[in-house]
């Protein structure tokens, strides 16, 4: 008799880039022992259990562990063993672990190393990385073309920009030609605490561009364990999400599931990535996603919760440097 089927999270456009992306993103930022060690064992089974069930979308950077998530990656991505066509790598240019350089000449040399880790010809994906640290007229000016040519050279298919203040976003777009960027990634706008990217949507929609969501968590603050020391959000933000947490715990409901769900929810963007380096955590995600798609989220916690984080929703944080 056949075992039935493993349930799988669902694919979704990626602007007009022509991609399908699977809904829940693999960070592999843990891949470099960003948030302690892990073990190649452990790396290998993740990224094959995520494979596994429906997960075809891989997100990292040479700044994650300086170089070691690259690396680590592309050694799990090899162990799969299948086609290269089956999964999509995104890697980014600009922020390494000496610090920012956003110039042609460096960013062409990075592709080539990330390249080199990941044991791949090319990456579907290119995202310059937290181009608020750097001068987003040197990203227009410079930056952006130099990829175009990576592009015409079949190294990379695809390029995008990352950043955590929403409007870099749209100052780049509105001074590059249509279609030159395909994807924007955005970190920590889009989930219960905080949902502002939602009011930037229709605008990305309008310019064809992807969206790819990461951290729903909110970097720590949606779960029980609550975030690292350093997490930059106010006393004010963690006190209200730690609230939250504990409200979901007496009641046996799981905040960081509520959270995720949250920001799935939103079929406008593609793909919502977090940070992954265990079977464990691979399978929670999942089960999350597919409930979601089966079963529908918890409306009544998730309107109790919402209503614990009212009076600081939205509240984000300083990424630390001025905008050009």
């Amino acid at each position: 008799m056949a075992l039935p089927a493993l349930p799988k999270v669902e694919l979704r456009e990626l602007g007009n880039t022509g991609l399908k992306l699977s809904s829940v993103g693999f960070g592999a930022s843990p891949l470099g022992n960003v948030f302690g060690p892990v073990s190649d064992d452990e790396a290998i089974g993740s990224v094959r259990e995520a494979f596994r069930r429906g997960i075809n979308f891989f997100d990292t950077s040479p700044f994650y562990g300086g170089t070691l998530s690259e690396k680590v990656l592309g050694k799990t991505l090899k162990a799969l063993g299948v086609p290269r066509s089956e999964y999509i790598v995104a890697t980014k240019c600009g922020r390494y672990a000496d610090g920012f350089d956003f110039s042609a000449n460096r960013v062409t040399k990075s592709i080539d190393e990330s390249l080199e880790r990941l044991q791949l010809d090319y990456v579907d994906i290119l995202q310059c990385h937290d181009i608020e640290f750097g001068s987003l007229d040197q990203i227009i000016n410079e930056t952006i073309p130099a990829l175009k040519k990576l592009k015409e050279a079949g190294k990379i298919r695809f390029i995008g920009i990352t950043g955590l203040p929403l409007g870099i976003f749209t100052y780049v777009l509105d001074r590059v030609p249509p279609g030159t960027v395909d994807v924007v990634l955005s970190y920590c706008h889009y989930g219960i605490n905080d949902s502002a990217l939602e009011d930037l949507l229709p605008y990305l929609k309008s310019k064809g561009v992807g969206v790819i969501s990461a951290s729903p968590l909110a970097m720590g603050l949606l779960t029980e364990s609550g975030p690292p020391e350093w997490h930059p959000a106010s006393a004010e933000l963690k006190s209200a999400c730690q609230a939250a947490a504990v409200y979901c715990k007496e009641r046996g409901k799981n905040i960081s599931k509520l959270a995720m769900q949250y920001s799935l929810s939103n079929k406008d963007i593609s793909s919502v990535l977090v940070g992954m380096n265990s079977i464990k955590q691979v399978e929670e995600n999942v089960a999350a996603a597919v409930e979601l798609e089966t079963v529908g989220k918890d409306e009544k916690t998730l309107a109790e919760v919402e209503a614990i984080l009212k009076p600081v929703k939205n509240q984000t944080w300083s990424s630390g440097i001025q905008q050009s």
